[in-house]
Formats: structure tokens, sequence, C-alpha cells
């Protein structure tokens, strides 16, 4: 099979059907109108494609987005952990050591 029949298929493959009846359609026609529809066809098939690459694209990046967003989400749940059992060992080492203010230098 030749490398533009591939393409061909490819595109077949890839194309939603209606625009695959379209081409069946423009393929029945006599060949003068197919050469005057065959461009426009073409455009709107390119025009298809690419649409639906983007859309693959933005749904990639969103799927991306999302796992990035648990993963933040994660660390800020993990940090304010840790803030907290910080903040609990000052409080314990504030206890043991009697008031905080009698270990402070004072201000001359």
């Amino acid at each position: 099979m030749s490398h533009a029949a591939q393409s061909t298929d490819n595109h077949l493959i890839d194309t939603p059907s209606e625009l695959v009846d379209l081409q069946k359609v423009i393929e029945a026609l006599p060949p003068a109108q197919q050469l005057s529809i065959q461009p426009a066809f073409q455009r709107v098939l390119e025009s298809t494609n690419r649409r639906r690459k983007i859309l693959q694209l933005v749904q990639d990046s969103i799927g991306q987005l999302r796992l990035d967003m648990k993963y933040l989400v994660f660390d800020l749940e993990a940090t304010r952990r840790e803030r907290d059992a910080y903040q609990r060992q000052i409080k314990e080492l504030m206890g043991e050591n009697g008031d905080s203010n009698d270990h402070q230098p004072e201000d001359n």
C-alpha cells in the first residue's frame, strides 16, 4: 500500500462518519463537480482534524492540571500537619521551661 493510500486510510479512521459519508457522495459525483467541491471538503477535513487535535491537547492539559492540583493539595496538607506538630512541640517546650517571658533578654 502506498504512503498516500495509508494517509487516506488514516484520515478515514480519524474522520467523523458524517464526513466519510460526504466523501463517498463526492466521489460518486461526475469528475467536474468533484474538482469544484473537493478543495472545500479538504479544508473542512483539515479543520476538523486540527480541532480534534486541539481538543485532545486541551483534555490532556486539564488532566495534567488536575493531577498537579492533587499534588499541591497533598503538599499543603502535609505542610499544615508539620506546622501544627512544630507548634505543639514549641508549646510543650515552653510549658516545660515555664513562662516564656523569663527567658527573653530585656531591652535596654
